[in-house]
């Protein structure tokens, strides 16, 4: 290996572990958590440009419009649930296309930083709805005819962090090599 090429580097992966027993809103809490702490180890040390960039061709998928994506799709199942004020909710990319489309020539770090501020303040308003209502509340999310009980949004949350957590693993190995569980 020359000087000039690089080696990539894991991040330090700080995550906590979800607890191993106990009751189920720890339980289901830490998961989430832990989930949310993944994707934020992917994007660990990038930089804009990195953030934005396509790994596949054919693919709008960037770790940055997985920010975007999952902020807007843990407010789309919780805003305003079980009646819940609307005003702790901070406002989202709605648009799914739009969410994804971000240009790695144009990014800056303020685009960066106004999308992890923005996620950051719906995994604080999720803790909000989760302190106040029982797991068994019932309501049905912002456009959707259904009525879905609190427990099954936050395993539905579960589940969509981690897959596109195993993108984001094909993503950050595709921009530097760096590998992790």
């Amino acid at each position: 290996m020359t000087p000039d090429e690089e080696v990539a580097v894991t991040p330090q992966d700080d995550r906590t572990e979800a607890p191993l027993v106990g009751d189920e809103v720890p339980l289901l809490t830490g998961f989430l958590d832990f989930q949310r702490q993944t994707l934020a180890w992917k994007c660990a040390g990038l930089s804009p440009q990195q953030l934005a960039t396509r790994a596949v061709a054919t693919s709008d998928l960037t770790l940055l419009g997985m920010v975007r994506h999952l902020a807007a799709v843990e407010t789309g199942w919780l805003v305003g649930f079980g009646g819940l004020p609307h005003d702790a909710w901070p406002d989202v990319v709605r648009d799914r296309d739009e969410q994804f489309r971000v240009d790695s020539t144009t990014v800056t770090q303020e685009d960066v930083d106004a999308a992890w501020a923005i996620w950051h303040a719906v995994t604080r308003a999720v803790g909000t709805v989760v302190d106040q209502l029982p797991f068994d509340t019932a309501d049905r999310p912002w456009g959707r005819d259904d009525e879905f009980s609190l427990r099954w949004i936050l395993l539905h949350l579960v589940e969509e962090y981690a897959r596109h957590n195993g993108h984001a693993d094909l993503l950050r190995e595709a921009l530097d090599g760096a590998t992790g569980e």
